[in-house]
C-alpha cells in the first residue's frame, strides 16, 4: 500500500485529507521512504529535508483535523528543482562552484508553493546550470531514467521528472528555457507545461528572457493544472508577469470538433521510429474522440532555429561564461564548452533570432488560425544514455548525425515563439522501456485550450501510473513478481 500512496494522484490525495480518510503524515512517510530506497538507482534527489518534512506533515494533519487548511496543496509533498531558491536552504544549481551557497530569499514559484501548503522534502537534480537535455553533473553524479536506468531521465528538470516516475514525490518543479520541462516529461513519461511567456514569475534577469518559463510537472493533466494555479499570476518582482489567466482546475476535456493540426517532424528533426509510432497512435485517439486532425508543413527552415540556439547561447551562454575565468577546472565539460561557444557568438544573434521568430511565427499563427492546437512530438529520440556528454560525443538518429546537444528534442522552436504555451503529455513507450510523448502546442496564451485537449486523450488512454502495470519496474528494489 506504500507504494500506491506514492502514486496516488495530488488531486485525490487532498480530497482524502479533507475527509480525513488519509493523513499527511502517512503521505509523507510512504514518499520517503520510497525515496531512500530508489535513490541509489536513479539519483534523482539533491538535497533532502526529510525531518523537517514530517515536521510540517504533522502540522498540516492538524490542521486537517481542525477543518482549517493553509492552503491548495497543503501537505503535499512537492519537490523543487535544484535551480531557485528556498531561503535557508542551499541551492547548487548542480554545480561544484554552488556547492556552499545558501539562498538569502525564496524565489517567486517557490515562494508560492510553500504559500500554499507544499512540503519541500527534496529538491531535484540538474545538469550545471541547466543547461544540457540530460542531468548529470560533477557535484552530484548521474541521474537514470526510472524506466530505463541505462538512459537520461532528460533535462534539465531530469530529477523532477525522474521523481515523479519513481513515486519519490506528489508534485514537481521545472523550468523550460529550451524544453528542459517538456524534454524530462516525455522521456519519464509525466506531463509539464511550458507556460505562456510572462504566465509565471521567474528570477531577473531571465524574467525578461522571452525563452525562459518555470512550470509544473505532474503525473496527470489535473494535478499539472492545480500546480500551474498556484504559480500563475502578477508578481511584484517580475514585470514581465500577466495579470489575467484561467483556472486550468476548471478545464473539461471534451474535444469532439476541434481542428488539430499535426506535424510529424516540424519539417527540421530526425523522428526515431518508435517515437513516429507512438505519435500517430495518439493523433488517433485524438481522431477517435472527434477531433479533426490534419497533417500540416510549416514550411520552417533549419537556419531560423540555428538562430534561435546562437541565441540561446548568447544570453544563457554568457551568463555562464562569468563562471569561467575563475572556476573553469570546476566545471562539467558541456557546460565549459557552452559557455565558451558563447564568448564567440556576434550579439548579431540577438536580431536574428527575433527575425527568424517572426518568420516561424507568420507560418504557424497562419496554421493556428486555421487550427485549435498543434501537435508534435517531444523528444525525436526516447532519450540518450544516461552519462552521455554532448559536448565530446556524436548523436545520430536514422544514421544520421545530428546536433548531440539540441537536435534530439523538438522543443526549441516554442520557447522562440514563446507566448504559445505547450503541454507535454505521454503517448506510450518505445521498445527500450522509455516512455515518449507528444507536444500539445496552443494559441498564444491560451492554456485552457490545451489542457482539454490533454484531459480528453489522458481520459481515453485511462491515465498513467494508477496500477503497477503502469509503472517503472526501478531494479533491483523492485521486480514484477514483488
Amino acid at each position: 500500500m506504500g507504494d500506491d500512496l506514492c502514486y496516488l494522484p495530488a488531486t485525490e490525495a487532498l480530497r482524502l485529507f479533507r475527509a480525513r480518510e488519509l493523513s499527511p503524515v502517512e503521505l509523507m512517510d510512504a514518499v520517503i521512504h520510497r525515496s531512500e530506497a530508489v535513490q541509489p538507482a536513479i539519483n534523482a534527489l539533491t538535497y533532502t529535508h526529510f525531518d523537517e518534512a514530517m515536521d510540517l506533515a504533522r502540522s498540516a494533519e492538524s490542521r486537517y483535523a481542525r477543518g482549517a487548511s493553509a492552503g491548495p496543496i497543503d501537505g503535499l509533498p512537492v519537490a523543487v528543482k535544484d535551480e531557485g531558491f528556498i531561503e535557508g536552504k542551499p541551492t547548487s544549481n548542480g554545480s561544484l562552484t554552488m556547492r556552499d551557497m545558501v539562498a538569502q530569499h525564496s524565489s517567486p514559484v517557490n515562494a508560492r508553493v510553500l504559500a500554499a501548503g507544499g512540503i519541500v522534502h527534496a529538491r531535484t537534480a540538474t545538469p550545471e546550470f541547466s543547461c544540457a537535455g540530460l542531468t548529470w553533473s560533477r557535484l552530484w553524479g548521474v541521474t537514470r531514467n526510472p524506466w530505463n536506468t541505462e538512459c537520461t531521465p532528460g533535462g534539465s528538470s531530469g530529477g523532477s521528472g525522474a521523481a515523479l516516475a519513481a513515486g519519490m514525490c506528489s508534485l514537481a518543479t521545472g523550468s523550460d528555457i529550451g524544453g528542459s520541462i517538456r524534454i524530462p516529461a516525455s522521456a519519464c513519461g509525466v506531463v509539464g507545461l511550458k507556460p505562456s511567456y510572462g504566465r509565471n514569475p521567474e528570477e531577473a534577469p531571465f524574467n525578461l528572457d522571452f525563452f525562459a518559463h518555470q512550470g509544473p510537472m505532474a503525473r496527470s493533466v489535473g494535478d499539472t493544472a492545480l500546480l500551474q494555479d498556484i504559480m500563475a499570476g502578477p508578481h511584484p518582482a517580475d514585470i514581465a508577469t500577466l495579470r489575467d489567466g484561467a483556472v486550468l482546475a476548471e478545464t473539461t476535456g471534451a474535444i469532439k470538433g476541434l481542428r488539430v493540426a499535426y506535424s510529424p517532424d516540424l519539417g527540421l528533426f530526425e523522428i526515431d521510429p518508435d517515437v513516429r509510432r507512438n505519435t500517430q497512435k495518439a493523433v488517433d485517439i485524438l481522431r477517435y474522440l472527434g477531433a479533426t486532425v490534419e497533417t500540416v508543413d510549416l514550411g520552417w527552415k533549419s537556419e531560423w532555429l540555428d538562430a534561435g540556439l546562437q541565441y540561446l547561447k548568447l544570453l544563457f551562454g554568457r551568463f555562464i561564461a562569468r563562471t569561467l575565468e575563475d572556476h573553469a577546472d570546476d566545471m562539467t565539460t558541456y557546460a565549459r564548452a557552452f559557455a565558451e561557444d558563447a564568448m564567440k557568438i556576434s550579439p548579431d544573434a540577438l536580431l536574428q533570432c527575433y527575425e527568424a521568430a517572426g518568420h516561424m511565427y507568420q507560418s504557424l499563427g497562419a496554421v493556428l488560425e486555421d487550427h485549435d492546437v498543434l501537435i508534435c512530438p517531444t523528444n525525436g529520440l526516447p532519450a540518450v544514455r544516461a552519462d552521455f556528454d554532448p559536448s565530446r560525443e556524436t548523436l545520430c538518429i536514422n544514421g544520421r548525425e545530428t546536433d548531440p546537444d539540441f537536435g534530439w528534442f523538438l522543443t526549441l522552436p516554442f520557447n522562440m515563439l514563446s507566448r504559445c504555451p505547450v503541454l507535454s503529455v505521454p503517448t506510450g513507450q518505445a521498445t527500450n522501456g522509455v516512455p515518449t510523448g507528444m507536444q500539445i502546442v496552443g494559441r498564444t496564451y491560451r492554456e485552457q485550450d490545451i489542457f482539454g485537449v490533454a484531459h480528453a486523450y489522458q481520459q481515453a488512454v485511462s491515465g498513467w501510473y494508477d496500477t503497477r502495470a503502469k509503472r517503472p519496474v526501478i531494479w533491483p528494489f523492485e521486480s514484477n513478481v514483488s
